[in-house]
């Protein structure tokens, strides 16, 4: 069964940093383009970050370039998103997605693109 289990979401003050990790069961993270995408309350889900596998190309929303940098550990089948500087804005409940092809393909955070997702993981940005 094809699975993405996010972890590492949790209660931050301003400023802080965080990493979540997207690992998978089933298939091979490696062989994907992999988003990071995060849900407001009452809100669609938007794009964070998307790393392609074969051309080498990531992604980062405006509002987070700067901040958050994503990772690929293909050796444990896990991707990261190292979230620095965190601000409140940030809280969200943050899911990572697996497309059907290598590469991230524009538009890039059209969610229809991503066919497996995992559960999400709340962040919290709060003093």
């Amino acid at each position: 069964q094809l699975q993405l289990v996010e972890f590492g979401g949790d209660l931050v003050q301003p400023g802080g940093s965080l990493r979540l990790s997207c690992a998978a069961s089933g298939f091979t993270l490696n062989y994907y383009a992999i988003g990071w995408f995060r849900q407001f309350p009452g809100k669609e889900r938007e794009g964070v970050s998307c790393i392609s596998s074969r051309d080498g190309n990531i992604y980062y929303a405006d509002s987070v370039k700067g901040r958050f940098t994503v990772s690929r550990d293909n050796a444990n089948n896990v991707v990261y998103l190292q979230m620095n500087s965190l601000k409140s804005e940030d809280t969200a409940v943050y899911y990572c997605a697996a497309s059907n092809l290598p590469d991230c393909t524009h538009p890039v955070w059209r969610t229809q693109g991503y066919s497996h997702w995992g559960q999400g993981t709340q962040v919290t940005v709060s003093s």
